[in-house]
């Protein structure tokens, strides 16, 4: 039994716990022992993005000493997972914690990746019956390289029917801080993103992050779009 100390970004922390409590379902499911460390706070992940490295440093390295004592650390966001593994050694270059934050993040995986590259399981018994499609989430794909392991997941779901998009790894326009700077062109990103889903009359829109998500679910339910947002962790507990 593998152990698995699970991570939860603030996103789903604060706003979408349900999706926490299902990557455990979905973790337990698979013959893992999930263990959630209470003390764990952000990643650092807003500051360094806005440039405040400094403020950030002392965020991260909790963070570090937090996750050192674990087997594998699993977490529902390629954006937080691909923060940790690709800027936390540039943070700690030649710092007492370089080596540190380079083992974390061989131990850091997104829970997709983690499910199917790691675990090799890739049917959960999950029943979602319609048409959904896939949204590649930057911090996913350009972060952390997935692409394969959500849509083999998927394809195991009964009842649900994957349909690909036309530039389906295009940005959503969410982009952290981004879509409150320049909220114009993040808005027409997002406009961009909903005419594609339109296209393959989807009724499900799932990705691995919930930043997305809840960017497109808030521009879709503004514009009335009937198209449903779902994190990959709950299409994978659904139906049980």
């Amino acid at each position: 039994m593998k152990r698995v100390h699970l991570f939860i970004p603030c996103f789903i922390d604060q706003l979408f716990p349900q999706t926490a409590f299902n990557t455990v379902k979905v973790l337990r499911k698979a013959g893992c022992e999930v263990i959630y460390n209470a003390e764990q706070t952000c990643c650092g992940q807003p500051a360094f993005n806005a440039g405040f490295w400094e403020e950030a440093r002392p965020v991260c390295e909790k963070f570090i000493h937090d996750m050192e004592d674990a087997d594998y650390v699993v977490g529902p966001s390629g954006s937080c997972v691909g923060f940790v593994r690709n800027y936390y050694p540039l943070l700690f270059q030649n710092s007492a914690l370089h080596n540190e934050c380079r083992q974390l993040g061989r131990r850091l995986y997104e829970l997709s990746e983690f499910l199917v590259d790691v675990l090799q399981v890739t049917d959960f018994g999950a029943r979602l019956h319609g048409v959904a499609t896939y949204h590649d989430a930057c911090g996913a794909l350009r972060e952390c390289g997935i692409r394969d392991a959500p849509r083999r997941l998927l394809s195991r779901v009964e009842g649900l029917e994957l349909r690909e998009m036309q530039d389906r790894d295009s940005c959503c326009g969410f982009g952290g801080t981004f879509a409150v700077k320049f909220d114009e062109i993040s808005a027409a990103m997002a406009y961009q993103k909903m005419q594609q889903v339109a296209l393959t009359e989807a009724q499900y829109l799932i990705s691995t992050d919930y930043s997305c998500l809840m960017h497109l679910d808030s521009y879709f339910k503004k514009q009335e779009s009937k198209v449903q947002v779902m994190h990959l962790a709950d299409v994978l507990a659904s139906g049980w």
